[in-house]
């Protein structure tokens, strides 16, 4: 019965999030092409780069995002007001610390960083300086909204997630509009409209958050043993983010020093592409993250194991359902999407989609560990590893003129490396048999992921391109891979929920139906 109540809350949030996920698709679709449009390739790309830098100094930030987001959902699976009051009032004295810290570090290295080695034209390094300081105070007030952020997951109120996220980026689309008739500099109009919506988000996640959850009614605070706690926690987890952000905006640092901001609207693009279709497995995972976090807290280790297959399998599904289509027709799709596409972009978004489908299982494994406490030993073996993109990379593009193209495939390769170690280490840790994930996990998803690609693959290669072309790789692409997954890729236990659900979906069809033709 406990089991059904938690599946469930985790259907039910699911779905609001993925309400949410197509209506910020539908309009990001439309505003991504419209801002690249009124900005210009030049401009997209200097704001991409130079917003990147922030990102970059941005790995304190991260690493106490993730503090904050574990401690608060493990003392909610505790269930102690006591503790859960302390531990916000904390959270929010070091989020104020870190603010800052990050001035500090952008307003001294990262200046200096914007004015002497990015690529950028003369004739905007103006605009890039305003770009800049917006990035810095966007930064500021994303890092205070944190606490509140991770509270509404926390506490796994996903409808209030879902209209904040609305209402994100309705503003964001009325963005458009004002940046058409503001008689300004467009890019640096767009930064202040932007830093605008970043504020009002965070006063809305405030206001929502002290009127629904008593654990947040509380003043900054400082307990010296909850300090400790949460700035242990966060150190470990500070090298693994300092690796994120050398792949990610490291990455983009190099493509502008040795490619310019052309491909850095490249990236830009394929980024934006990439997390669209993120947030379907995204979504199905924000859903489960909590209850991961609130099984192990409760020793609920069999329950913990159940919903770690089900995250790991489902959201790489769901993902390659998306994904494979677009892998096959990424040039169609931007050209009707964006109309011109820069150079190299396709490659970029190809290679963008693989390395989300090995996210898809990295990021359960993470939350799982995370839930422990115990991450030193993770942490480290993670972080070595993913600290070496940047330069294996930076090693291939200066001394063996290698293309834009080779950064990602460096990732790709180190990320799948990465992944192998994060299993080995964290299974153990949550007391969970390695052949049982291999057996239900990468076995599973290796079968369907393999064969699903054959046929698409034949009939891309005989089918000249255009309209018919993709929706004929859809149609072939999701047939496939449906029937695969049904046959191949699930339980029996899982087979047999499905049917039982397309049942009651039938019945509920046949008795509307009925009652119409009585009437």
């Amino acid at each position: 019965m406990i089991d059904s109540s938690r599946n469930s809350r985790i259907v039910k949030n699911s779905l609001l999030l993925y309400i949410r996920t197509i209506f910020a698709l539908l309009i990001n679709l439309y505003t991504s092409r419209a801002i690249l449009s009124i900005l210009g390739v030049i401009d997209y790309g200097v704001y991409n780069v130079v917003g990147g830098v922030i990102v970059m100094l941005g790995f304190l930030t991260y690493s106490l995002s993730s503090s904050s987001s574990r401690f608060i959902t493990f003392n909610l699976g505790i269930g102690d007001m006591n503790l859960m009051k302390k531990t916000f009032g904390n959270i929010l004295s070091i989020q104020i610390l870190m603010v800052i810290a990050i001035v500090i570090i952008s307003e001294t290295f990262g200046l200096w960083f914007v004015s002497t080695q990015l690529q950028i034209p003369t004739e905007r390094q103006y605009a890039a300086l305003w770009v800049y300081q917006c990035a810095i105070l966007s930064s500021a007030v994303g890092l205070v909204s944190v606490p509140y952020n991770a509270a509404i997951i926390a506490h796994e109120k996903m409808s209030a997630f879902a209209y904040i996220s609305i209402i994100d980026v309705t503003l964001k689309l009325g963005i458009v509009y004002l940046l058409l008739i503001i008689p300004y500099d467009r890019l640096i109009t767009y930064s202040f409209l932007y830093l605008g919506i970043q504020l009002f988000n965070c006063f809305l996640q405030g206001i929502y958050c002290t009127h629904h959850f008593e654990d947040t009614k509380t003043r900054m605070a400082y307990d010296r043993k909850v300090f400790k706690e949460i700035f242990s926690f966060a150190g470990w987890t500070l090298g693994s983010n300092i690796a994120a952000m050398g792949f990610t905006q490291g990455l983009n640092m190099l493509l502008n020093i040795f490619f310019g901001p052309a491909v850095n609207a490249a990236r830009g693009i394929a980024v934006q592409v990439q997390n669209a279709c993120q947030q379907f497995c995204s979504n199905f995972q924000m859903a489960l993250n909590p209850q991961l976090v609130k099984s192990y807290a409760q020793g609920d280790l069999e329950y913990m194991h159940k919903l770690l297959i089900k995250s790991s399998k489902f959201s790489f599904y769901i993902l390659f359902i998306i994904t494979m289509p677009l892998i096959f027709e990424t040039e169609f799709v931007l050209k009707l999407w964006l109309g011109t596409v820069p150079d190299h972009t396709v490659a970029f978004v190809r290679l963008m989609l693989i390395l989300s489908l090995l996210y898809t299982l990295s990021n359960p494994i993470v939350t799982s560990v995370q839930a422990t406490g115990t991450i030193k030993k993770f942490k480290i073996c993670e972080s070595l590893l993913l600290l070496t993109i940047v330069p294996i990379s930076y090693v291939l593009l200066k001394f063996f003129n290698a293309v834009p193209e080779s950064v990602f495939i460096v990732h790709a390769t180190i990320e799948g490396i990465t992944l192998c170690v994060r299993l080995k280490i964290a299974l153990p840790m949550i007391k969970m048999n390695k052949s049982t994930y291999l057996k239900t996990v990468i076995s599973r998803i290796s079968i369907v992921s393999t064969l699903s690609f054959i046929i698409p693959y034949i009939v891309y290669k005989h089918i000249p391109s255009g309209v018919f072309s993709f929706f004929i790789i859809c149609l072939i692409c999701l047939t496939c891979t449906a029937l695969l997954i049904y046959t191949l890729g699930i339980t029996n236990s899982e087979r047999n929920f499905i049917r039982s659900k397309i049942n009651i979906v039938k019945r509920k069809l046949f008795l509307s139906t009925k009652s119409l033709s009585e009437h």
